[in-house]
């Protein structure tokens, strides 16, 4: 009733009663709603945000209230009130599968950058076929060379579930997929990672706004619409999971959001959303791989304007002014390219568009947040990939002088001088690149680590890798574990994927399938359970048997793997995951490397733990330099 009575007071007088909502958005915390300005008026955000927390409060209530049995009825029918969505069996996986379900209205037209709409009920609607992906969102590949416009559908707001047969009340996993804030969709197969945890829950993966359409931003696209417009789908889709995922079998009040890199980044946004006060609001628990974070600017700040208006002149709107109307009255083809276009003039590497500090849902950089433990949910597990940068760093650093020229033109152009020079200080390497060699991934502990030598480079290349791995990667999954175990009552646990030849994104590969030549069998499953037992159990231990694989020597040796210590100030332990064993093969990658990696058969699982302030010659130092100049980069 609460909710219904702050509702009824918003349309009516604006967000008057927001204490009540704040008051019951969660036993653990109480929601900080954003204040309307001074002349009492709410903007468009405020708006959607206090409507999201009344919503999700609300459904908690209900749910509690009714006692909801949570299971699926025998047709795969499922009614959502705004329309019906008939499911099908997979015979081959065991799985019902319901796809391409919309979430929220298609954000066309007048709905373009404005916050996802909830779709009118409608009463008696015909029964949909659910057994097909939605289409994918308008998206562009980053900033390299041979980029090609890949076009889309402005009308994607749509998700797809992935349920045990005769699910009830079972946990719930949702995932978030990468690509830079510009890239990606939500059509990954769950089918694996829930029959190697014995089908204990339930899968939702979701498609948001990208690229422009997404993440544009201005003070002139702020007073008329959203920023910011991708990460507020995904909260309404969360909102949805909330709503309705009783009905595919899952318990809404066991949410486990995913993702990775962008993927990662959002669950880390998510997890500072609202300042940390929605607490266990939207979701219990958190997974975050190779968490993304590029520089967030505020909203109105000279770079995210200067892009608005390139979109602008772009799409043949004027360059300066009032544009924003001009631009919701274009057609998709014209600003799906003026997406593509201002993604391509980017730096190496980059996108166009990404999150912002809007002051409504993400009202801090994280580096400024996560340091006082201010974040939502209640446990995390979080992770990076060994070798996470020279994906996006240009591969032509060979000098010194060639790697500050791109630390202070391109990675760091707010960093004085005497700034970068703290960061060269932080990774002292003073070889010049050399082709010849060494090339060899470190152990992570020996006198040759990280900032030198990979297989992928070595010298002032290697050195501008790591530097960006970190910064953007690693660094970001160290201060998310910290900030959650920072307060009593929630705990984190923090890996790293190490099998050669552990580049941004294989990872998924493992957790997901299909595994590559390089992943193991019994590497896969062991970490597909490292997930699943985090999502059912809040722990991502898993047994000895489990981590040490079927076919090592002894099954039954102690393991780390199966008493995990949870991340600490004082203890900063690690799991490692890694391979031993093998058939090796070489393999190019996209930029030109050649790296060996390990095939069966032979391939034996290594799973270690490490300390991050020894790690890879002093990690966690690299990460508190990092921090500590997080206000002038910006982070």
């Amino acid at each position: 009733m609460c909710a219904l009575r702050w509702i009824t007071g918003l349309l009516l007088a604006g967000p008057a009663l927001v204490s009540c909502v704040a008051q019951t958005a969660d036993p653990t915390g109480t929601a900080s709603v954003p204040t309307p300005d001074a002349s009492g008026s709410a903007d468009i955000a405020s708006q959607f945000v206090s409507e999201l927390i009344a919503n999700a409060t609300q459904a908690g209530q209900a749910q509690e209230k009714r006692n909801l049995s949570c299971s699926p009825n025998d047709s795969l029918v499922v009614d959502l009130g705004y329309a019906k969505y008939r499911g099908y069996h997979n015979a081959t996986t065991g799985l019902n599968n319901w796809k391409g379900i919309r979430y929220a209205a298609p954000p066309t037209g007048d709905l373009r950058w404005q916050p996802p709409q909830a779709l009118p009920p409608k009463a008696g609607a015909a029964v949909t076929d659910a057994s097909s992906f939605g289409p994918i969102c308008p998206q562009s590949l980053p900033a390299v060379p041979g980029a090609v416009f890949i076009p889309g559908d402005e009308d994607c707001l749509y998700l797809n579930v992935y349920a045990p047969a005769n699910a009830t009340a079972l946990p719930v996993l949702v995932w978030i997929h990468g690509g830079g804030y510009g890239y990606g969709d939500g059509t990954q197969d769950m089918s694996e990672i829930i029959n190697a945890n014995n089908q204990r829950f339930v899968a939702v993966t979701i498609q948001y706004r990208l690229g422009a359409f997404g993440w544009l931003s201005s003070s002139e696209l702020r007073s008329k619409g959203v920023v910011n417009a991708g990460i507020l789908d995904q909260a309404f889709a969360l909102l949805w999971v909330k709503q309705h995922i009783c009905q595919f079998g899952g318990d809404p009040s066991r949410i486990t959001i995913s993702g990775e890199s962008a993927g990662g980044g959002s669950v880390m946004y998510h997890g500072i959303a609202v300042k940390g006060s929605l607490g266990t609001l939207l979701f219990r628990q958190s997974i975050a791989a190779s968490p993304y974070l590029p520089f967030q600017y505020n909203y109105n700040d000279a770079l995210p304007t200067q892009r608005y208006y390139a979109f602008s002149q772009a799409a043949g709107c004027p360059a300066s002014g009032k544009v924003f109307n001009c631009l919701v009255s274009k057609d998709t083809n014209t600003l799906q390219q003026a997406s593509f276009n201002v993604t391509q003039a980017s730096p190496y590497g980059y996108w166009g568009f990404w999150p912002v500090t809007d002051g409504i849902y993400i009202q801090n950089r994280p580096s400024q947040q996560l340091p006082t433990g201010q974040v939502n949910g209640q446990n995390l597990l979080v992770g990076h990939n060994a070798n996470e940068g020279p994906l996006f760093v240009p591969p032509t650093l060979t000098t010194e002088s060639d790697l500050v020229g791109w630390l202070s033109g391109v990675e760091f152009p707010n960093l004085t001088p005497a700034q970068i020079d703290t960061i060269l200080a932080a990774n002292p390497n003073s070889a010049n690149t050399s082709a010849t060699g060494p090339h060899f991934d470190t152990d992570g502990v020996s006198s040759v680590t990280a900032v030198q030598v990979s297989q992928s480079a070595n010298g002032q290349q290697q050195r501008g890798n790591n530097i960006y791995a970190e910064a953007t990667f690693a660094c970001p999954a160290y201060w998310l574990a910290s900030a959650y175990s920072a307060r009593r009552g929630r705990a984190a646990w923090l890996y790293q994927y190490s099998v050669p030849f552990a580049y941004h994104t294989t990872d998924v590969a493992a957790y997901f399938g299909p595994r590559t030549p390089n992943q193991g069998a019994d590497l896969a499953l062991a970490f597909r359970r490292i997930w699943g037992n985090f999502v059912v159990d809040g722990n991502p231990s898993i047994s000895a048997a489990d981590a040490n694989g079927a076919s090592a020597a002894d099954p039954a040796a102690p393991n780390p793997a199966a008493a995990w210590p949870a991340w600490s100030a004082s203890g900063l332990q690690f799991l490692n995951l890694n391979q031993t064993g093998g058939v090796p093969y070489q393999v190019t990658l996209q930029w030109g490397a050649t790296v060996t990696q390990f095939a069966d058969p032979g391939l034996r699982n290594a799973f270690t733990l490490a300390n991050a302030s020894t790690w890879e010659g002093g990690r966690k130092a690299r990460c508190d330099v990092y921090l500590s100049l997080a206000p002038s980069i910006p982070l």
